[in-house]
């Protein structure tokens, strides 16, 4: 048996296996218009003429990526110099704190009860 929500009763009430299965407030439809891009959405619309669209940014990809497959030795996490190191001294410094504190409360809880 199939059963739903009855809003006036406030209980389960037994049902269809169709309204059972599209709960209240969540039909199925199709939307009014077509959604709007999120990505590379041009700054101005495009003509019928077929002018050039001009885009919000530049694509820096090409350049993130020559930087970051360069080979000099330096690992990849650490190309960008002095805040790459200080995050990544940061983390393992947590890193081993939380390592350490979580073996002092485990020696601290395995003591016996001292009454």
């Amino acid at each position: 048996m199939y059963y739903k929500f009855s809003g006036f009763t406030q209980k389960l009430t037994g049902t269809a296996p169709t309204v059972a299965y599209s709960p209240q407030g969540l039909k199925q439809g199709l939307p009014a218009e077509s959604p709007t891009m999120i990505f590379s959405t041009p700054t101005k619309m495009v003509s019928e003429a077929g002018s050039t669209v001009e885009y919000l940014g530049a694509n820096k990809v090409p350049d993130l990526q020559k930087f970051y497959q360069k080979s000099d030795g330096v690992p990849v996490h650490l190309k960008r110099g002095y805040p790459d190191r200080l995050l990544y001294r940061t983390t393992m410094a947590l890193t081993v704190g939380g390592v350490v504190y979580c073996l002092v409360a485990l020696y601290i809880a395995a003591q016996p009860n001292r009454k």
